[in-house]
């Protein structure tokens, strides 16, 4: 059985299968979501995006629509293959690392989707926000969309199957050791494989501390897509909005 350990997210990103098993993701709901982010930061026509961990340019795509110069940077070079067919004159794609800063500089820098938290190394996750606010202008935004733990803990779903394109997948979820685990088994091609997907279980105030050290300024928090206000309790998303 092939399994993926340390820095999981560099091969299962990169896999084929993990872009199987997440095919259905609304992208109607990121259309929606960009819209409201963009109308609340009131950017200027002409702003320049980041969008970190951009995968195959679902955000970016619909940023771009609206007529930003969108940058999207993604770790996993399959990812940014695929994402590279719908460059434009104001889209384009590149591979990268989000602990370091990318060059230039950008009147917002998003992070979407819960693509924070990833990192074997706790100093990782400081770093990353140290790089977006380097790559920020002064007036600039960094935007964090992760999960909202409590309420995921209040609504963990410990196991289900999913079958997408023939193959099955066995997933299984848990919190262990301030993680949320998600343990990914399934058949393909006469292989046995699983992966384990593993997200530190960050609250509101890890974030804070977060941005004392790094040197930025929470500005606003959000609870859903729709942009409603934050719910320790009930909030589906924390959508965090911070800047210099």
């Amino acid at each position: 059985m092939q399994k993926e350990d340390f820095n999981w997210f560099a091969s299962w990103f990169d896999s084929p299968y993990y872009h199987i098993l997440y095919k259905d993701r609304d992208y109607e709901e990121a259309g929606t979501f960009v819209k409201n982010l963009a109308s609340f930061l009131n950017l200027d026509k002409n702003a320049k995006i980041l969008d970190l961990a951009c995968g195959k340019g679902r955000h970016s795509k619909h940023l771009a629509s609206l007529g930003y110069n969108v940058t999207g940077v993604d770790l996993s070079p399959n990812s940014i293959k695929a994402a590279k067919k719908f460059e434009t004159e104001n889209l384009s794609f590149e591979i990268h690392d989000m602990c370091i800063p990318f060059d230039g500089k950008f009147d917002a820098i998003l992070n979407l989707f819960t693509s924070f938290g990833y990192f074997e190394a706790e100093i990782d996750n400081l770093r990353t926000i140290k790089a977006i606010k380097t790559s920020l202008k002064p007036e600039g935004f960094g935007v964090i969309d992760f999960l909202n733990v409590a309420y995921l803990e209040e609504h963990l779903v410990p196991s289900e199957e999913k079958i997408v394109e023939g193959i099955t997948f066995q997933i299984e979820r848990r919190i262990e050791n301030n993680h949320i685990i998600k343990d990914i088994r399934f058949k393909a091609e006469g292989q046995h494989f699983l992966y384990t997907e593993k997200v530190k279980a960050l609250t509101l105030s890890d974030f804070k501390e977060y941005f004392k050290e790094a040197g930025v300024t929470l500005k606003k928090t959000f609870g859903n897509y729709q942009l409603d206000t934050f719910d320790p309790i009930t909030s589906e998303r924390l959508i965090l909005i911070f800047g210099l």
